[in-house]
């Protein structure tokens, strides 16, 4: 893939923030009587009952999907693009959006096994009863209890979250990048980068974070044998009854700090490696006189 050494390193800043988003957001807390009070409490509780590794609990999912995904995402845009024609903002979003709903495939069974490792041993430093030894197992356990329906749980709240996201993502990420000028002569086309991504991610996550809030109950519901709720409606319902319409932002400031440096990363990292790739290809193929560099945005190399 070509953004995974990016994503890789994004995933690795950004998984602690991930941890904790899921833990405010599930509620293994009494409503009443909250077990974390903030994201910056949740935090420190983690670390002091459950160490520093307590924060990366259910990493393992999230890389090994890592290369998939992005190779899928990237490809899929790129193709999508190209299929359209044009390079329009609609175009963008139509091709962000294709790749948002393919990748689910990968996505959706990715972070139930993310999601149900992190909520284990809850509070313990040591789990005395590990239900699963890791994002793997966590997957196998689950297709042969449940087979394949198991494994894509909350599939659909998957793809009502990523099919739009990846849309206004890589909208986003084309608007910032032509409004800054981002060409590859600009001295300052990194930070102009770093920022398109960065603020791409939070555009992303804003626009559909209430349906990440569902679609994470839905994906935890269960572990203790017992279901909570009967489907989608009925978690909206019963979020919304027992907590309010502010459970549809729990958890959000986690996500929002974990949001710019993480793709910050992928995009820059993505966006220079196939400016790079691009200028060797020339290299190669045209005559050995350097001939002048044409000016395009940053995302037409996508």
């Amino acid at each position: 893939c070509q953004g995974h050494p990016g994503c890789a390193a994004g995933v690795l800043v950004g998984h602690p923030f991930d941890t904790v988003k899921v833990r405010l957001l599930l509620q293994v807390q009494n409503v009443d009587r909250p077990l974390y009070r903030g994201t910056f409490h949740c935090f420190q509780s983690i670390v002091r009952q459950e160490s520093g590794l307590g924060l990366y609990k259910g990493i393992g999912s999230p890389m090994m999907g890592l290369t998939f995904i992005n190779a899928i995402v990237f490809g899929v845009q790129g193709n999508a693009m190209r299929k359209l024609g044009s390079d329009t903002p609609l175009n963008q979003f139509l091709a962000g959006a294709s790749a948002g709903a393919i990748q689910c495939v990968i996505c959706c069974p990715m972070e139930l096994a993310k999601t149900r490792m992190q909520m284990q041993g809850t509070g313990e430093k040591k789990s005395k009863r590990k239900l699963y030894k890791n994002s793997l197992d966590c997957l196998v356990r689950i297709y042969r209890r449940e087979g394949v329906r198991g494994i894509n749980r909350g599939m659909v709240t998957t793809l009502l979250r990523e099919t739009p996201g990846f849309g206004v993502y890589f909208l986003t990420y084309d608007v910032l990048t032509r409004s800054l000028g981002c060409e590859p002569e600009d001295p300052y086309m990194i930070p102009k980068l770093l920022f398109a991504g960065g603020t791409s991610g939070i555009a992303s996550w804003l626009s559909t974070y209430p349906v990440d809030v569902i679609k994470s109950r839905l994906q935890a519901d269960g572990v203790g044998g017992v279901n909570q709720y009967s489907g989608i409606a009925d978690c909206v319902r019963q979020s919304l009854r027992k907590e309010g319409w502010r459970v549809f932002t729990r958890g959000l400031t986690s996500t929002l700090l974990r949001a710019f440096p993480v793709n910050a990363t992928t995009f820059a990292t993505v966006t220079l490696f196939l400016l790079y790739m691009r200028d060797g290809e020339e290299c190669g193929l045209r005559d050995p006189e350097p001939a002048a560099v044409q000016p395009a945005p940053a995302l037409q190399s996508l």
